[in-house]
């Protein structure tokens, strides 16, 4: 029989792919779904018996958490990236390595073919077969629902005929869950002018009271939480169980497909955009003004590449490398409040603050140079203006 890896989510695309190739099509299907952060053990063994109820000779489920972390969302902590200064990257950047692992199963099981769910709609269509083109242009991709065309009501239809009736009434918000934030999608994402109600969103107020935090970074990383120390991993985890409480983090985002439409999602990402200004703020203290100024470039840079499936060209290895570089100081203290819907930052502690007391403090008293070093200062700065002003003064 053929092999073929389909990258399998549990959902309805996917389950028409797996029930459609094994039994129309002849495939020797092993499904792979690839854990990126939000599935618990029970879901995984959901999806599973699934997965070999609808014709799959094998299941997998790849734990790339920690892999997600130190490939794509450390950088996007040392670059500060929220695409449109809004949106953490939740999705596309979970997708970027789901397909590196899919694909790697593929060839560490000798599979001719590759399958995926995406439409002919969507961003995910690009970001999947990119990568799979580039490692493996060897392997055939097959995409049944975007080759088809399929509406949902057609796949539905097809599983109930060959005895597949589970409920798949579509729920009526779309979430996707992962170490970076989760994803909310429905009817008032399709407008440009509804908001999404309070309820939409997977967590909800619990907490009202003000809570303090303590993050502490080193060289970038979050390794600790009020000075219990972790993986970076760990405490984005468990940052985002205590934020959540509060109903931080809760947006929409508009931006630029890569097919060219513009598109709206409702998102939720407590700790992602904490762990962001913190990080922002604590640089600010301890970076000179040229490396802010690049990094802006550069993270802008880096997160519109990864969003549009361009991860695997080589600039972003450059990008990363001089991302981590300047993470050298970025170490010390960030305090944070948490509140409804909200959070505050409240300042920072260092041993690389570059508000360095003995040099002068801001508006106040300077130390390090005298009033007449300043008045040639000025004098010097000025020149340039002077120049300009004087040869250009018959201009308008």
């Amino acid at each position: 029989m053929k092999k073929l890896v389909l990258a399998y989510s549990g959902g309805l695309d996917t389950s028409y792919c797996a029930k459609y190739l094994s039994q129309d099509q002849g495939f020797e299907v092993h499904a792979v779904s690839v854990n990126t952060g939000g599935f618990s053990k029970e879901e995984i063994k959901e999806i599973e018996e699934k997965a070999l109820a609808l014709g799959a000779s094998s299941y997998t489920s790849i734990n790339a958490i920690a892999t997600f972390y130190e490939k794509v969302v450390k950088y996007l902590i040392f670059g500060n990236v929220l695409k449109n200064n809004t949106y953490p990257l939740s999705v596309s950047a979970e997708r970027i390595v789901q397909a590196i692992e899919i694909v790697n199963h593929a060839k560490k099981i000798g599979a001719q073919y590759i399958a995926h769910g995406s439409t002919g709609a969507g961003n995910d269509q690009v970001r999947f077969d990119m990568i799979f083109q580039i490692l493996a242009p060897e392997i055939e991709i097959i995409t049944p629902i975007r080759d088809k065309k399929l509406a949902r009501e057609e796949e539905i239809n097809y599983l109930q005929q060959n005895g597949i009736d589970y409920s798949w009434q579509k729920a009526k918000y779309s979430i996707n869950r992962g170490l970076w934030g989760t994803s909310v999608g429905g009817e008032e994402t399709l407008t440009s002018h509804l908001p999404l109600p309070d309820s939409a969103y997977p967590s909800q107020l619990e907490k009202e009271l003000p809570k303090g935090l303590k993050l502490t970074f080193n060289k970038g990383e979050l390794v600790a939480l009020d000075g219990e120390k972790d993986t970076p991993v760990a405490n984005i985890e468990k940052l985002s169980a205590i934020a959540s409480k509060y109903a931080i983090g809760r947006d929409i985002h508009v931006g630029d497909t890569i097919i060219g439409i513009k598109g709206r999602v409702g998102f939720e990402a407590a700790a992602p955009l904490i762990i962001i200004k913190a990080h922002h703020l604590l640089e600010k203290h301890t970076l000179s003004k040229w490396q802010q100024y690049q990094k802006e470039q550069l993270g802008n840079f880096y997160g519109m590449l990864l969003h549009e499936g361009n991860y695997l060209d080589e600039v972003m290895r450059n990008i990363e490398a001089f991302l981590a570089d300047t993470q050298k100081n970025v170490s010390g203290d960030v305090f944070v409040t948490l509140h409804p819907y909200r959070f505050e930052l409240n300042g920072i502690a260092s041993d690389h603050d570059l508000m360095n007391a003995s040099f002068g403090s801001y508006g106040e008293m300077n130390k390090g140079w005298t009033a007449e070093d300043a008045k040639g200062f000025i004098k010097i700065l000025s020149n340039s203006g002077k120049i300009a002003n004087h040869v250009n003064q018959n201009n308008d």
